[in-house]
């Protein structure tokens, strides 16, 4: 599809792709940049890890709250979901498996790397979806059909985050079970809207992993 958001650049660090074994993509969030969250990269980077980060145009992937009805967010929404899947192929395209590709967002972008994941199940890297969670008025985990075949899936957020109630955390978590995923669900206490170090621990364990698979694939 062409949308807002397919005319934006894609940023990229660590490995040079081509010489990478494995990839992250990288969701920033609302009011965010792709280089702004790339720099985030620099607490979990492994030689060998190539980082892609795609930009939102006007740096907001969909304009109301992930939890407004969908056609809302709209075609900011499927844009956006867009811009993952081409980063996906690039890695793709220079021979880096799905397999060994995991997808990381913060907020706003990892609403969005949620369900481009639920969507599209199939076994990938990982994904860690730090203070976000499935996009829509409601979420019935039953909804979502096929397998991310052990997929390992971190959720991190507050139990008072203002913009991610945590029933939508638990729906997530539970909907991501149901797919067949390996899920870990944190829930801090005075966290905010942020991210912690022990996130970081757990998104640096599932990139050295990606290695891991690497090495013994």
């Amino acid at each position: 599809m062409t949308g807002p958001h397919q005319d934006q650049p894609l940023v990229t660090a660590g490995t040079p792709l081509d010489a990478a074994e494995a990839a992250v993509v990288l969701v920033h969030g609302r009011g965010a940049t792709a280089r702004g969250v790339v720099r985030m990269a620099d607490e979990f980077h492994e030689h060998g890890v190539a980082f892609l980060a795609p930009q939102a145009a006007r740096n907001t992937w969909y304009p109301d709250s992930f939890l407004a009805p969908v056609e809302r967010n709209e075609p900011g929404r499927s844009s956006g979901l867009q811009a993952i899947r081409d980063a996906v192929a690039k890695a793709n395209d220079v021979g880096t498996p799905t397999e060994r590709v995991m997808l990381l967002g913060f907020s706003q972008g990892a609403c969005l790397a949620s369900e481009f994941v639920a969507r599209n199940p199939r076994r990938y890297g990982g994904l860690a979806v730090l203070s976000g969670g499935l996009i829509g008025p409601d979420v019935d985990p039953a909804g979502y059909e096929g397998s991310v075949d052990g997929t390992p899936v971190f959720l991190g957020c507050d139990d008072e985050d203002p913009h991610i109630p945590l029933e939508r955390v638990r729906e997530t978590t539970a909907a991501f079970e149901r797919l067949d995923a390996d899920v870990t669900e944190r829930i801090y206490g005075n966290l905010g809207h942020g991210v912690n170090g022990d996130e970081i621990d757990h998104v640096s364990e599932i990139v050295r992993g990606l290695l891991e698979t690497r090495s013994t694939g």
